[in-house]
């Protein structure tokens, strides 16, 4: 058994931070029920890259393990379909532009009546409520005003966006969270709620010890490449074999360190012995360090960090990280069928000892399961038929 069986979620999202949200709690044994335009499906169907058997490995990537319907919530017929979803779902999830629900009769408000126990989430850009409610986003926008990106760069360079889109990957985090968090209160009290998410708010609860800076000594954290604002030596060095590792040293780590790259002058000064002291003199730490690394192949760094429990890593390329072999004993990665093909795909993180392990299941074709969710809801095929012959499916 999967710790999340029993619990049924409507997905009328689409793209990323939501239907990667809800492919976590289908993996970790949730009924999501996808639903999707008729003859296009989620955008990111269409998005590259594709398998070489056809299919976007975007739209694989986050919606694996999910039964997926097609319905036109355009028509009476569609809307009448999610009332009738609703009224059997645990959860209701959806990232539609604030209001465009309320205006076809499938808001909270309209929805709560048929089934009072129902947690619906809205995910929108800047939230239900304040001045930026009717603005669009997407994932760097968030980035940008959320702070991140103000924050990321190369010592006086400008803001630079991290290699991954980190405000929808967070966000659908957030909207796991706040799903689970309303349904522990939900069986505790017998009563249905809707969340509230904005991502811009889910970016600005991440700054946390950005902020906590700013919040205590009125300073706004620079721009430091890998280096980090609190903390010397943390940073990414060049070898000299052109890679890089990343180091992060405490005062614990302090002497073992200048004795593993013999880096004696700096573990005779005094000053230097605490973290405060490093910091106030930051550029000589780190023009040594620079130096010593740059005289050592990687490996030679690794092996010489390792020896004295330093804490170090190499900075992997994408290849490298899913070909490591602890990421590979960890069973992190696991090839998923797709019809007669398979693919590789990314496992969640998760090691249950009394439940099943997550294990990525097959992503759903464009509503291949229309019929049967239907017929489960006690639709005939004369109605079944009614609703295609309209369109609304």
């Amino acid at each position: 058994m999967k710790p999340l069986e029993g619990v049924r979620i409507l997905d009328l999202s689409r793209v990323l931070a939501c239907p990667f949200a809800t492919m976590l709690l289908a993996e970790m044994g949730a009924e999501v029920i996808k639903v999707e335009q008729p003859g296009a499906g989620d955008e990111t169907r269409s998005f590259e890259p594709f398998f070489d058997f056809g299919v976007s490995g975007y739209y694989l990537a986050c919606n694996r393990a999910k039964r997926s319907i097609t319905v036109d919530m355009r028509k009476e017929g569609g809307r009448q379909v999610i009332r009738d979803l609703a009224a059997r779902a645990d959860v209701l999830v959806e990232n539609f532009p604030t209001g465009a629900l309320k205006r076809r009769g499938l808001d909270y408000a309209s929805l709560k009546s048929v089934n009072p126990r129902l947690v619906y989430l809205s995910c929108t850009g800047f939230g239900q409520t304040g001045p930026y409610a009717k603005r669009k986003g997407y994932d760097t926008v968030f980035q940008a005003m959320g702070g991140l990106m103000g924050l990321t760069g190369e010592r006086g360079g400008g803001p630079v966006k991290p290699g991954l889109p980190v405000a929808d990957l967070t966000s659908g985090l957030w909207v796991a969270i706040g799903l689970l968090a309303a349904l522990r209160g939900r069986d505790a009290t017998g009563q249905g709620a809707h969340v509230d998410f904005s991502m811009l708010d889910g970016q600005v609860a991440l700054l946390t010890i950005a902020a906590a800076r700013l919040f205590a000594l009125g300073e706004v954290p620079p721009r430091l490449g890998t280096e980090h604002p609190g903390r010397v030596p943390t940073a990414s060095f060049r070898c000299r074999d052109g890679r890089f590792l990343h180091i992060t040293a405490s005062d614990q780590h302090w002497a073992p360190l200048c004795n593993a790259l013999d880096l004696r002058d700096l573990l005779a000064d005094p000053a230097l012995a605490t973290n405060a002291g490093r910091l106030a003199q930051r550029d000589r730490v780190m023009a040594a360090m620079t130096a010593a690394m740059e005289a050592m192949t990687r490996a030679e760094a690794v092996t010489a960090l390792d020896a004295v429990d330093v804490p170090n890593g190499p900075v992997l390329a994408l290849d490298e990280v899913v070909a490591d072999p602890h990421v590979q004993a960890r069973g992190c990665i696991a090839m998923v069928p797709h019809g007669e093909a398979t693919h590789p795909a990314l496992r969640l993180p998760f090691r249950f000892d009394g439940f099943d392990d997550p294990v990525p299941a097959p992503a759903p074709v464009l509503g291949a399961d229309t019929d049967g969710v239907l017929t489960e809801l006690g639709y005939d095929t004369a109605r079944i038929a009614a609703l295609r012959e309209e369109s609304a499916i």
